[in-house]
């Protein structure tokens, strides 16, 4: 079985990675305290993207070491994996203040914290992106294939509070609201592929959410239902990506949620594995495997050929590091419903999905990070 020449490839990651001190303590002593509202999107302190550069210069090299063939910055120029980029537009606030969502954090012992609450103060309009200039610098600085991750756009409905919080918010008119949200999100695109972007990732926890059952009676509050609105996103995404150039990647990554070792869903693919697979038009997938949480490997025969999931077996959570022996063996239990050939090796999300960081050391990561690669060599070539 022949190694990928284009994303995703047989050993791959999601994105972030752990920031190193130097960069927690400057962002802190430059920006002030990482909890107060103004710091949640981007920043524009010149002496913090130096250090920054220097950074990520470092985790360019950390990736190369491990053996990947793609590299990202390690989202080190953002406070969180999402609010960097609507954060730059025109439009939105956010504050982890008094939050209200309905969506939590949690772990074995239940529920930890509130999601940060997002809301409509205007009318959404796209600006020149942070994100576009990271990408940038990325792409200048490293021979790998740069790829680059945005939050999907069902992200921003799902953590507004659906369609009940825009009815009560500027918009009134819900299909306004997502004329625009694809409006801003394909001049996104446009000015990421104008910068060299081949290979763009969409984030989204708001498919995963549908699948944990406990959620259902909060879209219904919504005055949907947990299938209508699976067939509401796959849509508005498929709204963003039409008429992309052939050669760029597009991959979307299920994620039920990651923060400092928290999660907030459960529940398996079984009731998405349909839509998403089949009427979603992306090129491939990053699916979260490394608990029983995220249920069986069933839902893969849904998978067609031409598109490629990238198992998410190795934990991002946790510092142990995962046996060769195990990771083959659930590889092959995979292949029980779909080809190998379709499948690749990652982790189950990124290591930093905000500045703190999850629970293991840098050299956890990147034993983590290398035996995805020498698993993936094994297997496939």
């Amino acid at each position: 079985m022949a190694q990928r020449d284009k994303p995703p490839f047989r050993a791959d990651h999601v994105g972030s990675l752990l920031r190193p001190d130097r960069l927690k303590h400057a962002r802190e002593n430059l920006l002030g305290a990482q909890t107060a509202d103004r710091h949640l999107g981007p920043h524009d302190n010149a002496e913090l993207r130096v250090i920054e550069d220097d950074c990520i210069r470092d985790v360019i090299a950390l990736q190369k070491r491990a053996g990947l063939r793609c590299a990202t910055d390690g989202e080190f120029r953002r406070r969180s994996w999402w609010l960097e980029l609507v954060m730059t537009w025109d439009g939105f606030s956010a504050t982890r203040e008094g939050a209200t969502s309905p969506f939590g954090w949690r772990n074995e012992n239940g529920k930890q914290q509130d999601f940060c609450t997002l809301w409509v103060t205007g009318k959404i309009a796209w600006r020149p992106s942070t994100v576009v200039r990271a990408l940038e610098f990325l792409t200048a600085e490293t021979d790998a294939v740069p790829k680059v991750t945005i939050p999907a756009p069902q992200v921003v409905h799902c953590f507004m509070g659906g369609d009940t919080a825009i009815r009560e918010s500027c918009y009134g008119d819900v299909d306004a609201f997502w004329d625009d949200l694809v409006a801003a999100y394909r001049k996104e695109l446009d000015a990421l592929i104008k910068a060299g972007a081949r290979y763009i990732q969409l984030d989204d926890v708001g498919i995963p959410f549908i699948c944990d059952p406990s959620y259902g009676d909060i879209f219904r509050s919504w005055g949907t239902t947990p299938e209508a609105l699976l067939g509401e996103y796959a849509r508005r995404i498929n709204q963003v990506l039409e008429g992309r150039p052939s050669d760029v990647t597009v991959t979307m990554h299920q994620c039920r949620g990651n923060r400092e070792g928290l999660w907030a869903a459960d529940g398996g693919y079984d009731p998405v594995a349909d839509v998403l697979f089949n009427q979603i038009d992306v090129d491939g997938y990053f699916l979260e495997y490394d608990t029983p949480r995220a249920g069986s490997f069933e839902p893969l025969r849904f998978l067609p050929d031409g598109k490629v999931v990238a198992l998410g077996l190795v934990s991002s959570k946790t510092p142990e590091l995962e046996s060769k022996d195990a990771l083959k063996r659930r590889i092959g239990e995979a292949v029980r419903f779909t080809p190998l050939e379709r499948l690749a090796l990652a982790p189950q999300c990124g290591f930093a999905s905000s500045v703190g960081g999850n629970p293991l050391t840098a050299d956890d990561q990147f034993a983590k990070l290398a035996r995805i690669v020498e698993v993936a060599d094994e297997i496939w070539g």
